[in-house]
């Protein structure tokens, strides 16, 4: 079973170029059952585009950063999610006790994907290398 970084989810998301026509061959090869999302990339999205509002001056692009906001909450209730439950805390701070020099987002993701077993579809390899006992590919690559 799998579960999407962020940078594989947004490649998703975007619905066009290489990378998301590498990843939907490689979807395609498994039941859809298997896949999952994290609520920290929830999380990392939904921050996006709070910020991106927040800096807006003009209304028009307001519209446009509550439109996006309003699509990411429709999407990820399409997708199965796992949750940053007691066990993936319990991993995040095994792994910060061991200062896994990793970025707080990207360390509850991979404790997510540690605690439930899952492999972890990324393109962050240089730091999710650093994450002891997690398991993970990069479907973007050729």
């Amino acid at each position: 079973m799998f579960l999407f970084d962020t940078d594989h989810l947004t490649f998703l998301q975007r619905r066009q170029g290489p990378e998301f026509e590498r990843i939907l061959e490689r979807v395609a090869q498994h039941d859809q059952s298997e896949f999952f999302v994290s609520i920290i990339s929830f999380h990392e999205q939904a921050l996006g585009w709070h910020n991106y509002i927040a800096k807006t001056k003009q209304v028009g692009d307001m519209v446009i950063g509550y439109s996006r906001f309003e699509d990411l909450l429709i999407e990820f209730g399409r997708y199965q999610v796992r949750c940053f439950h007691t066990a993936a805390a319990d991993v995040y701070e095994e792994l910060r006790s061991q200062r896994v020099r990793v970025g707080a987002m990207d360390l509850r993701i991979a404790s997510i994907a540690i605690a439930d077993g899952l492999t972890l579809l990324t393109r962050n390899s240089v730091d999710f290398q650093r994450v002891p006992n997690l398991t993970f590919e990069d479907w973007t690559q050729g």
